[in-house]
């Protein structure tokens, strides 16, 4: 993993300078610094706003007494598209203005937050919720009900 995160901060600069180069030859220097701060200047304000929407969403989530991780998930894909879209570079501007559809940012958030539960699960069997699936044959099929209770004596 480590190998391939140095990969990735070796290589995306190299081939975003490249392609920096090769648009700057076909339109111009110019015309390409523009297109980079262009692009800067509209991202940003675009997060800014979807950022709120986000911060709402959260807020929603724990008035109702639920764990917001889907807006929170969402939102640090956000922080990555602002990253993305502020850094110079075309690809990474694409990839940020991707992160800023809402529903494939939300798709995104939603395959992270399973793959997190499975590793999760798999990991360390339940999540502390009552008996292992399988772990005693009475409990196999055993089901949580929540409630309040008063001993009266």
């Amino acid at each position: 993993m480590a190998g391939r995160l140095l990969l990735l901060f070796i290589a995306m600069p190299l081939i975003e300078l490249w392609l920096l180069i090769q648009v700057g030859s076909v339109i111009g220097a110019l015309w390409t610094i523009f297109l980079v701060i262009m692009t800067a200047l509209i991202g940003s304000q675009l997060v800014r706003r979807q950022g709120f929407g986000i911060m709402r969403r959260v807020r929603e989530y724990q008035a109702r007494g639920e764990v917001p991780a889907l807006p929170m998930l969402e939102g640090l894909a956000l922080l990555l598209a602002g990253f993305c879209l502020i850094m110079p570079g075309l690809i990474s501007d694409a990839f940020g203005f991707l992160m800023l559809i809402p529903p494939l940012r939300s798709w995104v958030a939603r395959k992270l937050l399973l793959r997190t539960v499975t590793v999760h699960t798999s990991a360390h069997g339940s999540h502390g919720y009552g008996p292992r699936p399988g772990a005693h044959g009475k409990h196999r099929n055993a089901r949580t009900i929540e409630g309040d209770y008063e001993r009266k004596e």
